[in-house]
């Protein structure tokens, strides 16, 4: 079955990652799920990302989302002995990720660039907050501050507040670019035989996800504003109540849509006649009197019946769902990942193989590993 779905596409390739919280983990994690063996590397009293919460039987959620299919070996740096084994162990690696604070490692007296010049081979992924240079390269970087840092903040949420987006998107981004970086340096090193040193940090991942409002603000001169469930430069194309206080989200992108909304959801056919409603520019300038008139025809209807029209119409749409709505999505695939807390369904990640979804491997313990890596990397 691994050999369908992908999951031994890495096998064989050993990965140190020295690593804590979201970014890093991530990215290895991505390795592990593909057959790599990824030794995670942990303090003695642990990646602190286990703490965060107590959700997934007993463990933290963070943590079994991105540590599953690891080895954990827990290991004091600051004693000599402890160091030789990280040593030992980059020295067998095939790529080495790390996410300390800029100059750490190099305080550890194992800078990246050194491990790469004593073996060529090796793929090195260093991932920090703001890069490695710059008057930002010690600050500390977590999620929350670095989406106000990129503007991303600032543009998202309702037109009277600026909002955080609910997810982990500038670790994730991070981590999502390391793989990806990882993997291309893979493929070139199979053709080259040279490894490669890597850099990721929060900021660079998502200040470049940020490129389409920076290129509207600075070379377009707009204004970018915080739209809240509405789009900024498109209507109709944002949320509405339905009797029943769920709110319908949808999505008009071209005249012959708008059409078909007016004349087989709303039943107004001669809408679009309207100078305020004629053209897409007209329906944003005038989208408060345009909101209202959906307003009041959705508000008449439970949303699955709203639903159930646009669909007929071939209009886009999507239900504002909560966690328990989400978690009964029809869509939604699973899989089954195990903790010493007992087995879990959580979902899957969202590459399909063949058909198939990748099994996962399992959550490891606080230094679950401990003895065996010390006494193979002595």
């Amino acid at each position: 079955m691994s050999a369908i779905t992908g999951a031994d596409d890495l096998q064989g390739l050993l990965v140190i990652s020295l690593e804590q919280a979201v970014a890093a983990p991530y990215a290895a994690g991505r390795l592990a799920d593909a057959g790599a063996r990824v030794i995670k590397v942990e303090r003695p009293e642990g990646d602190f990302a286990r703490g965060y919460d107590q959700d997934a039987k007993g463990h933290s959620s963070y943590f079994v989302w991105l540590n599953r299919g690891k080895e954990s070996v827990a290991l004091n740096l600051k004693q000599a002995e402890d160091l030789q084994i990280l040593k030992n162990m980059i020295s067998k690696a095939d790529i080495f990720i790390q996410n300390l604070m800029p100059g750490a490692l190099e305080r550890l007296g194992i800078s990246t660039a050194d491990l790469r010049a004593a073996d060529p081979r090796l793929i090195t992924c260093d991932i920090s907050g703001y890069g490695s240079d710059g008057p930002f390269q010690q600050m500390k970087a977590y999620d929350f501050l670095v989406q106000a840092e990129v503007g991303l903040a600032e543009i998202t949420g309702a037109p009277e507040q600026p909002g955080r987006v609910g997810v982990s998107i500038c670790d994730i981004a991070a981590g999502m670019t390391a793989h990806q970086a990882i993997l291309q340096a893979l493929y070139a090193r199979s053709r080259n035989g040279q490894g490669r040193g890597i850099e990721v940090s929060l900021f660079h991942a998502l200040a470049d996800w940020m490129n389409v409002p920076y290129i509207q603000s600075q070379y377009g001169g707009r204004e970018i504003r915080r739209p809240g469930l509405h789009h900024p430069t498109i209507a109709p194309y944002g949320a509405y109540q339905c009797v029943d206080g769920r709110q319908l989200l949808l999505s008009i992108q071209n005249e012959r849509e708008w059409h078909r909304l007016c004349s087989d959801v709303l039943e107004q056919p001669d809408l679009p006649k309207n100078p305020k409603f004629s053209s897409n520019v007209n329906r944003v300038a005038n989208r408060t009197e345009l909101d209202a008139i959906l307003n009041a025809v959705f508000g008449g209807d439970p949303i699955d019946r709203v639903a159930a029209k646009l669909q007929a119409a071939q209009i886009a749409f999507g239900r504002l769902n909560g966690m328990d709505e989400f978690a009964k999505h029809p869509q939604n695939r699973f899989v089954s990942v195990r903790t010493s807390g007992g087995e879990m369904q959580i979902l899957a990640p969202g590459a399909v193989v063949n058909g198939m979804v990748s099994p996962l491997g399992d959550v490891p313990d606080l230094g679950a590993n401990s003895t065996a890596i010390r006494e193979e990397f002595a």
